[in-house]
């Protein structure tokens, strides 16, 4: 392996949230062209080559390459990129580098979709003879017989059929012993990720039973079987497949939702669902797919240490409504009174006694409430807005007597 990184293409804002996109073996990143201009309007979409393919060096893998080893040169490129987190989908090969990286890198990974891919490749012999051919005699007659492989009857892409034919054989045959050897099944439980699979019900290569192993091993995972695909599916049914993606990656909506109530409680959210507007609705939604369904089910942190992140830097900003909201959801995460008063009594040395006495203030209010009726209360809280934010936005502080403007 050399220091190069894997040719690729990026698309969409440099803002959005990450999508690496994986290619099938001779195909190159010309795979997702019906797919990926549509993908990068709302994600920074990164397409990439396998080596020899494509743009990329024929050199960044040799004989006896593994899985394991495309994985790294994919993380590499995401590192180049800066790139701590993204969501993968791959086709084929590139499926299956999701599944090893969704298995040894979930930290990595936000979400993952395999299309027309496996956990397995039948064993080792026909892709030792496969690797065996090509290094011998090339790649012309495995071009020929693409469209076989790849389409069904009547359709072609002639722009992928040519690249198959323009492929390195060596850097090929080193993919094919990859497929070898790769066999994930018996740690498909595993995989903790969200997971898509998509299956081309006429794919002689990958058919619709090897999909269905691994969404019946992945927790939580889902099955699309498409009628009328055969193995490149971005290429063939790019409609279908982009229906499929984007159902799947906005899904964090509907997560982040449930993770709000969990969170913040039913009655919080309901309050915060009837007061939307046309105007908020967008904002409604950014929150609930970003803020809580991304960041709050990131595994790094438990839901005990984000809300102690979250007090503090309620805390710093002076943002003392929404403090007492996660004061509330700082019991529900599992903080006990003691605790949190720790959190707040650090406040005091690094964002000042003043904010501190008021978070004090603030928290026990909250706490005695919890505690039912007859127990001491502090003074009322300033009047304001109930927001739901996670916790606070970019900006100048707040003015500390907590009245600020509507935030949807």
């Amino acid at each position: 392996m050399t220091g190069k990184l894997l040719n690729h293409r990026a698309e969409g804002p440099a803002s959005a949230p990450a999508l690496l996109l994986g290619p099938s073996l001779g195909a190159s990143h010309a795979l997702w062209d019906e797919v990926a201009p549509e993908l990068s309007l709302t994600r920074r979409v990164i397409r990439w080559d396998l080596p020899g393919h494509g743009g990329s060096a024929a050199d960044l893998i040799g004989p006896g390459a593994t899985v394991g080893d495309l994985a790294g040169l994919v993380l590499a490129l995401a590192d180049s990129l800066g790139l701590e987190r993204f969501a993968y989908a791959g086709v084929s090969l590139g499926g299956a580098v999701g599944l090893y990286l969704a298995l040894h890198h979930r930290e990595r990974v936000s979400s993952l979709a395999v299309i027309c891919s496996s956990a397995h490749f039948d064993g080792p012999g026909p892709w030792q003879e496969r690797a065996a051919r090509v290094r011998r005699e090339g790649l012309a007659d495995l071009a020929r017989t693409a469209n076989g492989r790849w389409f069904t009857p009547g359709f072609t892409a002639p722009k992928l059929i040519a690249d198959h034919r323009a492929a390195d054989p060596e850097a090929y045959a080193a993919c094919c012993d990859a497929l070898a050897t790769f066999d994930l099944r018996e740690r498909l439980p595993e995989i903790a990720v969200r997971t898509l699979l998509i299956a081309g019900r006429q794919d002689p290569a990958t058919p619709p039973a090897h999909l269905r192993e691994i969404a019946d091993a992945v927790p939580d995972a889902t099955l699309v079987e498409l009628a009328d695909a055969s193995h490149l599916a971005p290429a063939e049914c790019p409609e279908a497949v982009l229906t499929a993606l984007r159902a799947h990656l906005d899904g964090g909506a509907a997560r982040g939702m449930a993770v709000r109530r969990e969170v913040l409680g039913d009655a919080h959210v309901d309050r915060a669902q009837a007061r939307q507007t046309a105007f908020t609705a967008r904002y409604q939604d950014f929150i609930s797919r970003y803020a809580w369904g991304e960041i709050w089910t990131d595994p790094t942190l438990d839901r005990r240490e984000r809300s102690m992140i979250t007090l503090t830097a309620l805390v710093a900003r002076g943002h003392y409504e929404e403090l007492a909201m996660h004061v509330r959801a700082a019991r529900r995460n599992g903080l006990t009174p003691d605790e949190i008063g720790a959190v707040l009594l650090q406040t005091a040395v690094y964002c000042g006694v003043p904010a501190a006495n008021s978070a004090f203030a603030t928290a026990q209010r909250v706490l005695a409430e919890e505690a039912g009726p007859d127990a001491p209360r502090s003074a009322p809280e300033p009047a304001g807005n109930d927001t739901d934010r996670p916790g606070p936005a970019a900006g100048p502080p707040r003015p500390r007597n907590g009245r600020h403007g509507p935030t949807g």
